[in-house]
């Protein structure tokens, strides 16, 4: 994964090498590069002046695509977003895509070749960066390549459970299991040790940025890994991830999951 600022395919996840888009689309909600939203002269005459109705429909926006790239949260939702990643609202969305991943996993029939795939995002798809973003505002904050590296290396971020859940019983039916993350190779061991330490094994492959993946958008990137697999006789019948660049592209899997994170875009 990487970003452009968080929720438990540049933050832009600079780590992650991502370019960010520099024009924002129109909207009803005016998301502005700066993405303040809080002075008079930035309020259009439709922005709704209560904070909660604004950030939930700008959750939804987000969530939905509709806005493109954007670089922070605006500043009048930094305790919306705390509170919506840090209670039962989250959790709860992530359950529902985890159901829905499953009840589509049950109607395929896995023939037993060992080919039939399906594909995780890592960060806020399988692990949760919730306590790095706690500390780094929740996303209103420039993302810094350098503390989220830091944050890397300790290998503490805890699974989603909703995630973990879903992983065990796809493993159970059959599914060879492939991580495809916009970490780069030097993370390999901390993030192999932290999927580990979350409850996480027994995956088919970990792949992750290479030299030659380097300033790559993260669509093409996730797409390009994914035909490598298709071209190996995989047949990649789901795919789970927090970014629509995690999803979209070519090589797409039969059916795509896309799971809440208003922290952070990446292109």
């Amino acid at each position: 994964m990487m970003r452009s600022s968080w929720g438990f395919g540049q933050i832009v996840l600079l780590s992650l090498h991502v370019s960010l888009s520099t024009a924002f689309p129109d909207s009803i909600l005016q998301i502005l590069p700066e993405n303040s939203g809080s002075s008079p002269h930035h309020r259009h005459r439709k922005i709704p002046r209560d904070d909660n109705l604004y950030c939930d429909s700008w959750r939804f926006v987000v969530e939905a695509n509709d806005v493109g790239p954007w670089a922070r949260i605006p500043s009048r939702c930094v305790a919306f977003v705390q509170d919506y990643v840090t209670n039962d609202r989250y959790r709860a969305d992530s359950e529902a895509v985890a159901d829905a991943s499953l009840e589509f996993a049950k109607t395929v029939k896995v023939s037993g070749n060992g080919k039939d795939a399906w594909v995780f995002d890592i960060d806020e798809t399988l692990l949760s960066n919730v306590p790095y973003y706690a500390v780094h505002g929740f996303g209103s904050e420039t993302f810094d390549e350098n503390s989220f590296d830091e944050w890397v290396d300790l290998a503490e971020a805890p699974a989603l459970p909703a995630s973990l859940r879903l992983y065990k019983e796809l493993e159970q039916l059959g599914f060879k299991i492939f991580l495809l993350t916009g970490r780069t190779e030097f993370q390999r061991s901390a993030t192999s040790k932290n999927l580990d330490y979350a409850g996480y094994s027994n995956w088919e492959r970990l792949i992750l940025r290479g030299p030659s993946d380097h300033g790559k958008p993260a669509t093409v990137y996730k797409s390009e890994r994914r035909k490598e697999l298709e071209d190996e006789g995989y047949v990649i019948h789901g795919s789970s991830g927090d970014q629509w660049s995690d999803l979209n592209g070519f090589a797409v899997a039969k059916r795509s999951f896309k799971l809440p994170n208003p922290v952070y875009y990446i292109a």
